[in-house]
């Protein structure tokens, strides 16, 4: 049986689980480590032999043989490096990727619910890969073999020792204060670099509207605002880091010198071999070495240890929506039951009971003026939001909690700002998925856009760029459709679909309603143009949230074009219900 987690213990996430599941390869980087820097004494052990062995002795064959042992030290030391380095490099690559498709699944959610972070995550999970394999998380590995380097300079000389043991605590007092001024400052220019990134991103998705009514000025000045929020503290931070590095820097040679002086004297008299003082200054210089790199890689540790709290925080957090399980194919069967829905944090209803049932093949259009919550009724149906009552069932199952690749299998959807990805057209069509030319094709021809697609400069093979910039809004929305319609789907959602077509295009948006409705797909869309209310079965006017009517076209329409009685002028507003109570109902 599973142990429960200690109170208190830091929840269990995906990226703890990675790290935990390199948990050899960390041990196994330590240990070279160790060997690393047993190593880089080679250097000063070479020194002291060849001044205290050699030249007393005048031996030959000593040099000789003391070169080539030192040279295979360093040879095993090159080796060494690079194989740990290679180790961290991999396995943060591992990580990364064990970890990003949860995050970016997560990014997905947060998007949708309009969360501030979202996919600055999958930033922070870049970040943190590449500091991990990075030279300043091997520093981290050295610092703990400076007492080692100490104590080998206390075995040369006490003195020498007290020194070297003066400047490393030295250069601790600096490093330390180096993370009390520089930590919040980083922290709060993170934070203002991840917003002025969001109005960057806003910016670009905006241009054309920018740049049609001129106000690149204006939004220039509040992105430079942003901008500066971000520069200020970094350049704080920066100036107090150099301003530490450079003290760094002046406090270790003092030291080196002040050991090679101090080694001098006590030569000088007879308590030390000359190789021993040049030995001296050289471990020393190693032994803070690995203090000097992490200062001047401290910005680095800081940012990716705030990305690594902000990604733990953020990858432990509930899933907003419940891992779902494959379903058996459905037939198309809509029903919503009840259904509400309002802003997380808002005590208005945008959604209120809404409630009506389609069967399969049958097609409906939901009309009703501006604001009156049409698109939002479209994302729940489309499992996109979560009703705070009720429930959007395709055949019976939720379509919120219906795994969200098997959902997609079995329905279209086509939101009115139509969004393309960079690729081909036949990819875009594909979903950009594997496919068979002949199933996209086949999409295309019922979306009535495969003429069109033949008249690029390639084909389906044509690049249409990123967003879909390099084709017309018609040819967007066409394309757009075709994609909906990819893979047959049992229920097809539809946005404005004619938003954006000529008569030509409608004609053929029509032509791929009906053949959705002879081959049993359920449909519903919303729309103002009568031509496509005229052809649906069962019309819904939606108004502030709430079903005004709902029945079959006929009837509802008509209801529409009556003019109202002297009764219901006086009245007040009643909300009409039509007697068909086996297809819904108003709620």
């Amino acid at each position: 049986m599973a142990l429960a987690p200690r109170p208190g213990a830091a929840p269990v996430t995906p990226l703890s689980r990675a790290i935990a599941a390199c948990r050899k390869e960390f041990i196994a980087v330590g240990l070279f480590s160790g060997v690393v820097n047993l190593l880089q004494l080679t250097v000063s052990i070479y020194m002291m032999q060849v001044f205290d062995r050699v030249l007393a002795t005048r031996s030959i064959d000593t040099l000789l043989f003391l070169s080539l042992i030192a040279i295979l030290a360093l040879l095993l030391l090159a080796v060494l490096e690079a194989v740990r380095s290679r180790i961290m490099q991999r396995s943060a690559a591992w990580i990364e990727a064990r970890v990003a498709p949860e995050g970016f699944e997560r990014a997905l959610e947060s998007q949708l619910r309009g969360r501030p972070y979202r996919m600055e995550a999958l930033r922070d999970l870049g970040f943190c890969r590449s500091w991990l394999g990075s030279p300043g998380a091997l520093a981290l590995y050295d610092v703990p073999w400076v007492p080692i380097y100490l104590a080998a300079i206390f075995m040369l000389h006490p003195v020498m020792g007290f020194i070297a043991l003066g400047g490393a605590v030295l250069l601790f007092i600096l490093t330390l204060v180096n993370e009390l001024t520089t930590s919040a400052l980083l922290r709060e220019a993170n934070t203002a670099s991840m917003a002025g990134q969001r109005r960057a991103d806003a910016i670009a998705r905006n241009a054309e509207v920018i740049d049609s009514m001129g106000m690149a000025p204006s939004v220039m000045r509040r992105w430079r605002q942003a901008v500066s929020e971000a520069v200020v503290p970094q350049e704080k931070a920066a100036d107090r880091a150099a301003l530490l590095l450079s003290a760094t820097k002046f406090f270790r040679l003092a030291v080196q010198l002040a050991i090679l002086g101090v080694g001098a004297y006590l030569v000088l008299q007879q308590q030390l071999t000359s190789g021993a003082s040049i030995a001296g200054s050289i471990i020393m210089g190693r032994a803070l070495a690995p203090v000097e790199q992490l200062i001047g890689g401290w910005k680095g540790l800081v940012q990716s240890r705030q990305a690594l709290k902000r990604l733990s925080a953020f990858l432990a957090l509930p899933r907003i929506r419940p891992p779902g399980l494959p379903l058996p194919e459905p037939v198309g069967r809509l029903s919503v039951e009840r259904v509400s829905y309002g802003m997380p944090g808002t005590a208005v209803a945008i959604i209120k009971g809404v409630n009506f049932t389609l069967q399969p093949g049958e097609s409906l259009a939901v009309i009703g003026p501006s604001a009156a919550g049409k698109t939002t009724l479209i994302r729940l149906l489309i499992g996109t939001l979560q009703p705070n009552a009720g429930n959007v069932r395709l055949d019976g199952a939720d379509v919120y909690t219906w795994q969200r690749e098997d959902f997609g299998r079995h329905v279209g959807y086509l939101p009115q700002d139509v969004e393309l990805f960079d690729g081909s057209v036949l990819s875009n069509i594909a979903r950009m998925g594997d496919a068979t030319p002949e199933a996209v094709f086949d999409a295309a021809r019922m979306a009535g856009c495969h003429e069109m697609i033949l008249r690029l400069p390639a084909g389906y093979d044509t690049e249409i760029g990123e967003g879909g910039q390099h084709l017309s809004g018609g040819q967007r929305q066409m394309i757009g459709l075709a994609r909906a319609l990819f893979g047959r789907p049992k229920l097809v959602v539809l946005d404005e679909p004619n938003s954006n077509l000529d008569g030509d295009s409608e004609a053929a948006l029509q032509r791929a309603l009906d053949a959705l409705k002879a081959q049993g797909t359920t449909v519903v869309l919303v729309s103002h143009r009568p031509a496509l209310v005229q052809g649906v079965d069962k019309v819904l006017l939606l108004k502030d949230g709430a079903v005004e009517m709902f029945g079959p076209r006929a009837e509802v329409l008509k209801r529409l074009m009556a003019p109202p009685r002297p009764a219901e002028v006086a009245a007040p507003p009643a909300q009409p219900r039509l007697a068909n109570t086996n297809s819904g109902g108003a709620a």
